[in-house]
């Protein structure tokens, strides 16, 4: 069995550790260590981006690396957008634009507009669908989830929650 490793991260804002083995996933770390499920397990080959979070403020597929990769870093879920439990303008738009279906790929969606509305605050059309572009839905077609982002840019824009 292999040896046990520390892992210290700083996940929404909240110092965490565990002793872990150097082969779990930094996926598992987060739902099944931390018990924060929001972020979900589709394709364990990086092509759905269900799994996206944020790790040192860029996206990264949580089950394509390792728990003891993201060691001394600060990653972001889907859990970490809610402040003061208030809906960050993304998830209320996803709401009020009718972004998701199933809801499955939601949360990879969700980290992977952040992240984008972070760097492109008024993000174009085009601009939207090349930040989602790693992250697969199979349920609305994207013109919802595209609303929903430039629904939150527009709340952002005009003093919203960043």
């Amino acid at each position: 069995m292999p040896k046990k490793q520390l892992v210290r991260v700083k996940v929404n804002g909240r110092a965490r550790q565990a002793e872990v083995e150097p082969r779990l996933l930094l996926i598992h770390f987060i739902r099944e260590v931390l018990e924060l499920t929001g972020s979900h397990i589709g394709c364990d080959t990086s092509h759905c981006g269900a799994c996206t979070v944020l790790l040192n403020g860029k996206t990264v597929k949580s089950c394509t690396m390792f728990a003891v990769q993201a060691d001394g870093g600060e990653v972001l879920t889907v859990e970490g957008l809610i402040k003061d439990g208030q809906l960050h303008p993304l998830q209320e738009g996803f709401k009020e634009e009718h972004g998701l279906q199933c809801g499955f790929c939601t949360p990879g969606m969700l980290m992977s507009s952040y992240a984008l509305l972070c760097s492109n605050p008024k993000p174009s059309e085009e601009d939207i669908r090349r930040g989602i572009s790693g992250n697969l839905c199979r349920c609305t077609g994207y013109q919802n989830i595209v609303r929903a982002v430039q629904f939150a840019s527009g709340k952002m824009a005009q003093g919203g929650a960043k």
